[in-house]
């Protein structure tokens, strides 16, 4: 368990506070969730061939079915999400939703995808670790669960999209709905082209409002969680709603640095969340 923590710790993952408060087997299980998305994330990532990637994706649908059906996971990962999450009755489907969306990578990075396309991604990368983590903090409404992993997926995953814009251009992706670049007069989907054109702040403030409206909704259905539930979903909530008031206080034509905050400030963030301040 000590080396997924340091995984967790290491990343610099905004998350780690909202963790690091909860009580020992929900904080295990956790780390075990993040460690699983990060791995893989790194898969999609790496530098392995399309064809390894591809393979590596059917072995961890296939242990999940070790895990869920057999339950004899063959993998370290897969022996500690059976040992820390299973208590938590997490839905199988939800870690197929996951790497079902982060294959939408694969075998090209996505570029200006639809609305629709966009949307299915957000919900499966960002919606499915927000289902699995309410259930871990310990709220039981399907409803809510729901609707919270939505919305505040899709805030968390646009401020990620904002924020990396010209990271991931670097990186041949380019995650801004289509629909908003053609509102902006850019015909081009190269992200190359995209991250330098003149008329790319257009198309981010576009994006930008989307993310602000789910962090609204976002904050309304957090309070119909009780209080003990609700405190590590405000502490992510808090975070990551700085970085994205810090880019939309500087404006959505700077594109670099990127924003950052220190750990002293994620832990301030994170306290005031927690106690409600």
């Amino acid at each position: 368990m000590n080396d997924i923590k340091k995984i967790v710790r290491k990343s610099g993952t905004s998350f780690f506070w909202s963790m690091r408060f909860l009580p020992k087997a929900k904080r295990e299980a956790m780390y075990t969730l993040y460690a699983f998305c990060r791995h893989i994330d790194d898969i999609v990532d790496g530098d392995s061939s399309i064809a390894e990637k591809q393979e590596l994706l059917q072995a961890w649908r296939e242990e999940l079915d070790n895990i869920y059906d057999k339950k004899v996971p063959a993998t370290e990962i897969g022996r500690r999400i059976y040992k820390n999450c299973m208590r938590f009755k997490l839905p199988k489907e939800e870690f197929m939703k996951l790497i079902d969306s982060i294959s939408m990578d694969i075998p090209q990075p996505l570029q200006a995808p639809s609305l629709n396309e966009f949307y299915a991604y957000c919900r499966g990368v960002a919606g499915v670790p927000g289902n699995l983590s309410l259930r871990i903090f310990g709220c039981a409404d399907e409803k809510i669960i729901n609707d919270l992993a939505t919305t505040l997926g899709n805030a968390l995953q646009i401020t990620n999209i904002l924020r990396d814009v010209k990271e991931d251009a670097m990186s041949n992706r380019l995650y801004i709905p289509r629909e908003f670049l053609q509102k902006a007069n850019i015909s081009s989907k190269d992200p190359r082209s995209v991250v330098v054109d003149k008329n790319l702040a257009v198309a981010r403030e576009e994006l930008a409002k989307l993310a602000d409206a789910d962090f609204k909704k976002a904050d309304v259905l957090i309070q119909k969680l009780d209080k003990k539930t609700a405190r590590p979903v405000k502490m992510i909530a808090a975070i990551y709603r700085k970085y994205f008031d810090i880019m939309q206080n500087r404006g959505w034509e700077v594109i670099s640095p990127k924003p950052q905050l220190s750990k002293m400030k994620k832990l301030t963030l994170a306290l005031r969340a927690y106690f409600g301040k």
